[in-house]
């Protein structure tokens, strides 16, 4: 059973969360290190390029690597501090095992492995093959991903295997495959600094994507007009000449509206429509009754408002529509994302100069992990596992019967929910935290405390891992080759600049040798990353994720690659739909009706206030690694609720008053920040923390019917102050996620 084998606290004791910081007089070495490393960032999908320093086989600071094209230097506070996760002294430097009431305690490579071959073949010999699952992350490269996706097929013989990008980017990929038939922002961010018009729409880019940030700054000095659609004031909107207040689960009715008073006034390019797109008639049907008063009471954002960026994305010559999970954590998240892309096709906006349509990936490899192989859904290339031809293409690449490669399995969630079925009896996670990014986690926590078993790579001891009855000791970004592919499309190089510390292993070797001790060591015998990537690129051969022009040598010397890219002289392609052949059956892009529905939780007397979560600039995700860095933890220690002054007043509530948050899956209690910059009917929590600080003990599990992804952006809560104030000083277990 996999329950923690003593109080959390002896855990963090041991294992951390502890904050590290840069000594007084620098590391080691720093200043004459013996090499620097070009390399790129291990948090968010820009990809910064960045050169570490290395002296004795450790990461001791970094330069900034002022000639790769997209940051040309610059970095966020992440990047700046991301050197900090290695030499780590949490860090595993061996495999671990459950011992019960002691905690963990180190266990040998071979014993680890063993143990863990031994219970997959038990479970999947008593309960089916897929009583065996597997969850994975896309912070890992795109060699690491294709092998995950390869190995839960080929060597657990598992249709259950998911990612955690299913929390991430599955709803732009799901509207844009519906739209274009390909998964991918249409432009390189170049274009961004010549738009006239520029709509970011649920997406923090100053702290979330600050280096982004540029960019758009950029078009502002060129005079581009900027709107932003979000709840609350984030830093971009401060200086935005629309800021459209949305209120959470309003999106698709906004843009809804916004259509509809495009072709009331013919802002249309009926060119483009008329010769490359198909269902705009339908689509323009479902939005027929959206007038203004309807969408400012749907919205919440007043009428003019609407009107007005209507007008100014109408009337532009050039615009470009970026957007993030602001509108896709929802269970309505692909028909947000498709509200966005008709105004885009309506307008012909799309396939020239600055002109474009970007969905802004928030993790690490969330372009390049969504392409290859570990979503349950999919094969390499972005291939539909439930294809026929597809399925045997791969099947020949992999030198297996087409009849041995397992179906469709359940994503991330679900698999939550077939353990607590009694479905899902083992589980292998690699890169992915559920118990802090999943929603409803004391759910999550229920589920993995009936796993009757559960392995787990990592080079941290996670609030997941804790569970755990085998932790193998894995690597971190700059510890082992490969590429990833960045928001923008392009396919960059991670450079190795150290080697794995004391007993700990590269990722794909600890791969490599279970997939031989399951007794399929043969199909996967690489003796490098770049003979991974070399079956990679011929695995995506005529897909629509097609990296086969593309080489380690080529990557190098163009400092990346835009796919698609499907021959060796090919340059790559920065700029999609140039052709004006998209990559639908009927070779047209497709409008798609989107009839408004609300939220699947609303507000009610019981709990008549919205909920909303999101990220904050100095942490990444469940903050496994930025949980660790100390000056990232002090810049944010701990999750605060932002709160409106007129909805504080109503509830008695003042800046640091402690108040108890309550939803329909359980109550946590939040230090109050009263700010101007929120909706008045919407409260705000960011969701880095876990245990007893987690926002998401109080998200819902309802999905997408699409994408599966949860609906972290809208549930329905109530208040309640508890008559103390916490102090200003900073709560210094918060960052450590205790219960």
């Amino acid at each position: 059973m996999a329950k923690l084998p003593v109080a959390v606290d002896q855990l963090i004791k041991q294992y951390g969360p502890h904050k590290a910081y840069t000594p007084q007089a620098g590391f080691y070495g720093a200043h004459e290190p013996d090499k620097l490393v070009k390399t790129h960032c291990c948090y968010c999908g820009m990809q910064c390029g960045i050169q570490l320093k290395v002296k004795d086989n450790k990461v001791t600071g970094f330069e900034p690597w002022m000639e790769f094209p997209f940051n040309e230097g610059r970095l966020c506070p992440k990047g700046v501090q991301r050197y900090l996760q290695n030499n780590h002294p949490d860090r595993l430097l061996s495999s671990i095992q459950r011992v019960e009431g002691k905690g963990f305690e180190p266990v040998s490579w071979d014993r680890a492995m063993a143990k863990t071959v031994s219970e997959v073949k038990r479970i999947q010999e008593k309960y089916g093959r897929n009583a065996f699952a597997m969850l994975s992350g896309v912070s890992i490269t795109n060699e690491k991903s294709y092998m995950v996706g390869k190995f839960a097929r080929v060597a657990l013989k598992t249709a259950n295997l998911d990612y955690n990008g299913r929390l991430c980017m599955v709803s732009a990929g799901g509207g844009n495959k519906k739209a274009f038939g390909l998964d991918r922002s249409s432009n390189s961010w170049a274009d961004l600094a010549h738009a006239e018009v520029i709509i970011v729409a649920g997406a923090n880019i100053s702290e979330t994507f600050p280096t982004l940030t540029h960019y758009i700054w950029q078009a502002r000095d060129n005079g581009a007009k900027l709107i932003v659609v979000d709840p609350r004031v984030i830093p971009l909107a401060r200086t935005a000449d629309l800021h459209l207040p949305v209120r959470p689960g309003g999106d698709s009715a906004l843009f809804g509206a916004m259509l509809k008073i495009l072709a009331d006034n013919d802002w249309l390019d009926h060119d483009f429509i008329n010769n490359y797109t198909s269902g705009f008639e339908e689509a323009i049907a479902a939005v027929k009754d959206y007038d203004l008063d309807w969408a400012e009471e749907q919205t919440g954002i007043p009428k003019e408002k609407i009107m007005a960026a209507a007008r100014l994305w109408g009337k532009a010559k050039t615009s470009f529509l970026l957007h993030a999970r602001g509108i896709e954590h929802h269970t309505k998240g692909v028909e947000n994302v498709l509200s966005c892309i008709n105004l885009v096709l309506a307008t012909g906006r799309i396939g020239k100069p600055y002109c474009g349509y970007g969905t802004i990936t928030g993790q690490g490899n969330g372009q390049g992990g969504r392409e290859h192989g570990h979503k349950c859904d999919q094969l390499p290339g972005n291939r539909d596992i439930t294809n026929p031809e597809h399925r045997k293409y791969i099947a020949g690449v992999w030198g297996i019967d087409e009849k041995e490669m397992p179906g469709k399995g359940l994503t991330a969630y679900e698999q939550i929910e077939a353990i607590h079925r009694g479905e899902i009896k083992g589980l292998i996670s690699i890169c992915f935290n559920p118990l802090v990014s999943l929603p409803n986690n004391n759910f999550v926590r229920e589920a993995l405390e009936k796993l009757e078993f559960y392995m787990c790579i990592d080079s941290f001891l996670s609030e997941t891992a804790r569970h755990a009855d085998i932790v193998m000791a894995g690597s971190l970004h700059e510890e082992e080759e490969g590429t990833v592919t960045t928001a923008e499309g392009r396919v960059v190089k991670i450079n190795e600049a150290v080697t794995p510390p004391g007993r700990a292993r590269r990722d794909g070797e600890i791969l490599m040798e279970l997939a031989a001790r399951l007794g399929v060591g043969d199909k996967f015998n690489y003796a490098s990353s770049e003979a991974i990537f070399n079956e990679l690129r011929i695995a995506s051969r005529g897909g629509t994720a097609d990296y086969y022009g593309i080489t380690y040598k080529k990557i190098v010397d163009n400092m990346g690659i835009f796919w698609p890219c499907p021959s060796l002289d090919h340059p790559g392609t920065p700029r999609l739909w140039e052709d004006r052949k998209f990559k639908t059956p009927d070779g047209r892009a497709h409008f798609n009706p989107v009839p408004y529905r609300p939220a699947s939780e609303v507000t009610d007397r019981e709990y008549p206030v919205v909920l909303t979560t999101g990220r904050v600039v100095s942490q990444y995700l469940s903050g496994t690694s930025t949980r660790r860095i100390g000056k990232l933890v002090d810049q944010y220690p701990e999750p605060l609720l932002e709160i409106h002054p007129g909805l504080a007043l109503q509830y008695g509530i003042k800046d640091r008053d402690l108040v108890r948050v309550e939803t329909r899956r359980g109550q946590a209690e939040f230090p109050a920040q009263v700010v101007e910059t929120i909706r008045e009917d919407t409260v705000f929590i960011p969701y880095h923390w876990g245990g007893k600080h987690s926002a998401n003990q109080l998200t819902i599990g309802n999905l997408d019917p699409i994408s599966k992804i949860p609906e972290f952006k809208v549930c329905a809560c109530r208040l309640t102050p508890l008559g103390e104030q916490v102090p200003d000083t900073m709560t210094e277990t918060a960052y450590q996620s205790g219960l």
